[in-house]
């Protein structure tokens, strides 16, 4: 197992990409860390991580907010004593558009999580990150390369665009240190995602037919990019890229 004893930081791991994520690392032999605000999916994915994992922690907190963000990070170091990957998986979207007149209001909630949240933590983990010669990736989307289907989701189109631009970021200024920061990119993907958003639940075929491929990815996709194309040491020349994923999205 490629991760045996590597501790592995999570955001937004209660559901969606990241749960998915957190179980396929657990199978691999990781000690995971899963973040999130819903304390009942995190014990459901905790109980799911722990038939393969010597040891799962649980760190309820807001990434939005500095000071649980802090602690979640200094709770990881004092139950493990070191951090070899972090996921910056935490994000949603909040309905707001230029018209609408509530672009802002939409616009600080997202950002405070999609982006402030991600650089926080980044910061946060990267000292202990070069003691081990970590990596970091961060989960956006094609959202982030391409316009809203509806114009209320700008927000979040915007918040992935800057996270594609810090990853590039952050590994130019961390490669020196040793330390590899990606991004992964999803299509449309099968998740909760749209009901946490409030957008409601979605149509899957309707999804479907906005890709080339005429299918919607399920959760553990994404998650097998993250560890094997970008976590694993066997991407260790990788930084400062972006995945694809997203049925071909992108070209239609």
């Amino acid at each position: 197992m490629a991760f045996v004893g590597k501790v592995v930081f999570i955001s937004g791991a209660s559901s969606g990409i990241g749960a998915a994520t957190a179980v396929e690392f657990a199978k691999e032999g990781a000690n995971v860390v899963i973040n999130g605000r819903n304390e009942t999916k995190l014990k459901n994915i905790y109980q799911q991580c722990e038939e393969y994992s010597k040891k799962t922690l649980i760190v309820k907190a807001d990434i939005s907010k500095d000071e649980e963000a802090k602690a979640a990070i200094e709770e990881t170091i004092k139950q493990f004593g070191q951090l070899d990957v972090l996921v910056n998986n935490a994000g949603f979207s909040k309905s707001g558009s230029i018209l609408d007149g509530n672009l802002l209001s939409s616009y600080d909630s997202v950002m405070a999580t999609n982006v402030r949240g991600a650089v926080h933590l980044t910061q946060l983990a990267t000292p202990h990150l070069i003691k081990s010669k970590g990596n970091i990736i961060n989960v956006s989307s094609v959202a982030g390369s391409s316009c809203p289907i509806l114009p209320q989701m700008i927000s979040y189109c915007v918040s992935k665009a800057a996270l594609d631009h810090f990853t590039r970021c952050a590994a130019l200024e961390l490669s020196g240190l040793g330390v590899r920061v990606n991004a992964v990119s999803p299509g449309p993907v099968e998740t909760d995602f749209r009901q946490n958003s409030g957008l409601g639940e979605g149509n899957r075929n309707l999804r479907a037919n906005y890709t080339p491929l005429k299918r919607v990815s399920d959760s553990i996709e994404i998650a097998d990019l993250i560890l094997f194309s970008l976590a694993s040491d066997k991407a260790k020349g990788i930084t400062g890229s972006n995945y694809v994923s997203d049925n071909g999205y992108l070209i239609k």
